[in-house]
């Protein structure tokens, strides 16, 4: 049973970090704010501060690029009772625009993350990002997106379709 509880843990924190990357990418603060205990601290470089600042801070960022993918690589989970440290490598796509040209810059790195249980949830308490490297090119992105036809393109919010598919639990509606 321990290596059961063990494992549960494991998974909670491991799902933490991947709903932190799906707020982030549908620029979803409300999602964003229950990943965090009220007291979390976040230090990204550019910015070190409370979780809840981070957020305040982070949203008119995204608002400046067209679209974001975190790509959450192997992430490391070791817990200590109510306590777990977490290393997550991360990609991050951006899709830019800018007057003299749309920009498609990716991020990588690692997350190094505090995770506490707290009245029986885990939560994470401190977020680190490490970055490793970046990169920069003209965007090619081909698709048409004022004319999709068919074709479902992901978006910010909750118009995105992945809010209905779980809403739904995946069942096919109508």
């Amino acid at each position: 049973m321990e290596r059961l509880s063990l494992m549960a843990d494991k998974l909670e924190c491991t799902e933490l970090v991947t709903r932190v990357a799906r707020a982030i990418d549908r620029c979803d603060a409300e999602l964003l704010k229950t990943l965090f205990h009220p007291d979390a601290t976040d230090d990204h470089g550019m910015f070190v501060g409370t979780a809840s600042d981070f957020i305040d801070w982070v949203m008119p960022v995204l608002a400046t690029m067209d679209r974001t993918q975190h790509i959450i690589g192997q992430v490391l989970i070791e817990v200590d009772g109510d306590y777990a440290a977490g290393e997550s490598y991360f990609v991050a796509h951006h899709a830019i625009s800018k007057p003299d040209g749309d920009v498609f810059m990716i991020a990588a790195g690692r997350y190094l993350d505090r995770f506490e249980r707290r009245d029986g949830i885990w939560k994470i308490s401190h977020r680190q990002a490490v970055f490793d490297w970046n990169s920069s090119v003209p965007l090619t992105d081909s698709y048409d997106r004022d004319n999709p036809g068919a074709t479902a393109f992901g978006t910010r919010g909750e118009r995105d379709p992945s809010y209905a598919h779980f809403a739904n639990r995946g069942r096919v509606t109508g």
